[in-house]
């Protein structure tokens, strides 16, 4: 059975920075895109990055564009999100997830992790 668990999330000045890793299982990660998108209270699920199977594309929205970087290690069966700058807006849960193309759309994947909570403070 597919497993995607997240980890690294927390409570985060204004300003700092934050790694999320997210571990695969039961899965043959590196035929699968993955992606990172949050959703905040009352909000609709956003894309956050994503990122083809091989490492070598990677897509984001302006929102995080130059501050978040997604990367993925094939070996180890874990992606990761890298937020620096963060902002109190990027206070959400976010969720890894697993499909066969890279995508901004969540419709595109299958598999989805149980979520991580980032919280930043002013």
């Amino acid at each position: 059975q597919v497993q995607l668990v997240e980890s690294g999330g927390g409570l985060v000045q204004a300003g700092g920075s934050l790694r999320l890793s997210c571990a695969a299982s039961g899965l043959t990660f590196s035929n699968y895109a993955m992606a990172w998108f949050r959703q905040a209270p009352g909000k609709e699920r956003e894309f956050v990055a994503s990122i083809t199977r091989m490492g070598r594309f990677t897509n984001y929205p302006d929102s995080v564009k130059g501050r978040f970087t997604i990367s993925r290690d094939n070996a180890k069966n874990t992606v990761y999100l890298q937020m620096a700058s963060l902002k109190p807006d990027d206070t959400s849960v976010y969720y890894c997830a697993a499909g066969i193309i890279s995508s901004t759309g969540s419709d595109a994947y299958k598999y989805w992790g149980q979520g991580t909570q980032v919280t930043v403070s002013s």
